[in-house]
């Protein structure tokens, strides 16, 4: 590196300098003809040129600093393209181009060049799959390229999950340590980021996490940003930047056009420093017009920074800093005071429980009589699935909430990640909690193309691993941004099971990431084969919690068919298949009385490894589920 570029770093990171970054580059690629089904970031290796063009019209514009044309030049999403193993490639020819372009400055300092990198477009960990180590490795795969194309600085910008942003940072800092490292979160009209932290928060915890700048960019305007930057300024030493959207978008003739002029651009780049931010520059909708307009607006900003100019070193975070970073809440409530469900699990009592499915339309009179009829029979809970299958019900909250104040008797309500995005489901759940439902099986939720309506969207923004560390998270009063919500909610913690998976081992992590998260019970998929359950329980000794094995009365062979091959989860051994078989042979009525024989023995046979049941009312008829528990479901649990 020259000293002259030394010197420019220099400049970035003193607190004191005004420093003006590009603006965007999706958008000058779109309007030169790309469509946006193309991959913006491949244009480095296809058409080289373009992108060079580009950021030669933002160093004549005035920018001092460009931005690597590489915000999903991530493996993850590069994959979607065919382009994964072009990671290297197109990330070293992005800074090339961009160095190449920043050569062409001919007086003033010289221009440096961001690598830029934006979110992997996967859920980590608690939310996700993906662990916070292969996070980090797919960040330092992207970032290693950069640095050898040239970058002098890494701007990680627009990232919504603060955990994520953690890992890109640790990432940067493993490939090249003395790399300055710009880390910008984005806020919503709210002031605050998709997973409801706040501008204060987001200071504090990029301030403990090391970051040289810390600042926002996208999603919003400039008065949203400067609101939020005003907010941010006294929680950290650390130099801020703000680099807004040109205003919210409109749609004018198909097309989204951003409303907010060069001119406007100007007068809120002044606003922006004087409200704290030193680095400024534009996003989405923003053109080097923009960019001219900031240029000249803070030449009468940066004469009077250099009249109170003293040089000082970047502040580290202080211990209070680091210590409100990763917020813990407060201590969950005792799980026996949570529910009666969660005081049998407690006390270590064996619990008995019956799933019934809501009922297609809104007649609930055959759902609350046979709810009635559990509830005089004494089973502690009726467990009341969400959409299995993938078929369109009454919602399970709702049903859950008609059995608990119309029957009396409490019910456990599976939840579904399929259906709602994370927002979505902090709400439900937040819901839930006021109208007082207290027991939860969190589930991933069956594919669409399960059902009738193949051609429905799933959502599936969290899988139940992630679902489990929200809910675990609420019940420490504290919402996915790790921001305080008051009192915690009173969930017992549920998740399922399935001991007889296709890949025993994978599910056993899966199950350990599960109890890690919070689950505090496991509820099994239908049990066919005990000495399968046995053995599945062996292997999570480590990680027990209480279990609940699913029993399933079979009500014909064809009933056995069905679950053994298009049930996802369920396995049917041959030994059951063949019974079911010559039962059905003889009458329906010997079919029925053979498959609650079965159920019997499997209850009997599971009763020492597990710590409760849940019994299936196959087609709706609890009568078939009262009949396995034999005298009395009481009486099952002796």
């Amino acid at each position: 590196m020259t000293d002259s570029r030394a010197a420019a770093l220099d400049r970035l990171l003193d607190p004191h300098e005004i420093v003006l970054f590009d603006g965007a580059m999706g958008t000058m690629l779109y309007t030169r003809g790309v469509f946006i089904n193309q991959c913006y970031d491949e244009l480095a290796l296809r058409a080289p040129d373009l992108v060079r063009d580009v950021h030669r019209a933002y160093v004549a514009a005035g920018a001092e600093v460009l931005e690597t044309n590489t915000f999903g030049a991530n493996r993850a999403k590069l994959a979607s393209y065919g382009l994964d193993e072009q990671v290297a490639a197109i990330n070293r020819r992005a800074a090339e181009l961009a160095r190449e372009a920043a050569g062409d400055a001919r007086s003033g300092p010289p221009v440096l060049v961001a690598g830029a990198v934006g979110p992997l477009g996967l859920r980590i960990e608690p939310y996700g799959p993906t662990s916070r180590e292969d996070a980090r490795a797919l960040f330092a795969e992207q970032m290693t390229a950069l640095r050898e194309g040239g970058a002098d600085l890494f701007v990680l910008e627009t990232f919504g999950d603060l955990l994520e942003l953690e890992q890109a940072i640790l990432a940067a800092r493993s490939v090249d340590p003395a790399v300055p490292v710009v880390a910008m979160t984005t806020v919503g009209e709210d002031l605050r980021t998709p997973f409801g932290a706040a501008p204060q928060d987001v200071a504090r915890a990029l301030d403990a996490w090391g970051a040289d700048v810390i600042g926002l960019n996208c999603s919003v305007g400039p008065q949203t940003i400067l609101e939020a930057v005003e907010r941010m300024a006294g929680e950290t030493p650390r130099k801020l930047a703000a680099m807004p959207n040109a205003g919210m978008p409109r749609d004018v003739g198909g097309r989204r056009i951003y409303m907010a002029s060069a001119e406007y651009f100007a007068t809120y780049a002044r606003h922006l420093v004087q409200g704290g931010a030193k680095i400024v520059g534009g996003c989405c909708g923003t053109t080097p017009e923009h960019i001219r307009a900031m240029a000249q607006a803070l030449r009468v900003e940066r004469a009077m920074a250099s009249q109170a100019r003293g040089r000082s070193a970047p502040m580290t975070a202080t211990a209070e800093h680091r210590a409100m970073a990763r917020p813990v809440g407060v201590p969950p409530v005792p799980l026996a005071e949570r529910s009666k469900l969660g005081r049998k699990l407690a006390e270590g009592s064996f619990v008995t429980t019956v799933e019934i499915v809501p009922p297609r339309g809104i007649d609930t009179t055959k759902l609350l009589a046979d709810a009635g009829r559990l509830h005089a029979a004494g089973v502690d809970a009726i467990n009341v699935p969400d959409g299995p299958r993938a078929q369109s019900r009454m919602g399970a909250i709702a049903t859950s909430l008609l059995i608990e104040q119309r029957v009396g008797i409490e019910s456990v309500t599976h939840y579904a990640c399929r259906d709602r995005n994370l927002l979505g489901m902090l709400s439900d759940l937040l819901g839930a909690a006021g109208l007082g439902l207290r027991n939860l099986l969190l589930i991933t939720g069956d594919p669409p193309k399960m059902g009738p309506y193949p051609d429905a969207t799933a959502v599936f923004d969290i899988d139940a691993i992630g679902l489990t560390n929200l809910v675990a998270g609420l019940n420490r009063a504290l919402d996915p941004g790790g921001n305080a919500l008051g009192a915690p909610t009173r969930f017992v913690v549920g998740v399922g099971v399935n001991p007889a998976a296709i890949d025993p081992e994978h599910e056993r992590r899966r199950f350990a990431y599960k109890v890690e998260a919070g689950a505090e019970y496991a509820i099994t998929q239908p049990v066919f084969d005990p000495a399968q359950l046995e053995r599945f329980l062996r292997t999570v000794d480590d990680v027990r919690i209480p279990v609940i094995a699913g029993i399933w009365p079979l009500v014909s062979a064809r009933n056995a068919e069905f679950l053994a091959n298009e049930v996802p989860g369920v396995t049917v051994p041959e030994a059951v298949l063949r019974r079911m078989r010559a039962a059905n042979d003889r009458s329906k009525e010997h079919a029925v009385a053979e498959g609650i024989a079965i159920a019997r023995e499997m209850l009997d046979q599971v009763r020492g490894a597990v710590q409760g049941v849940q019994v299936s009312a196959p087609f709706g008829k609890v009568e078939l589920a009262l009949d396995v528990f034999g005298a009395a479901p009481a009486a099952a649990a002796v």
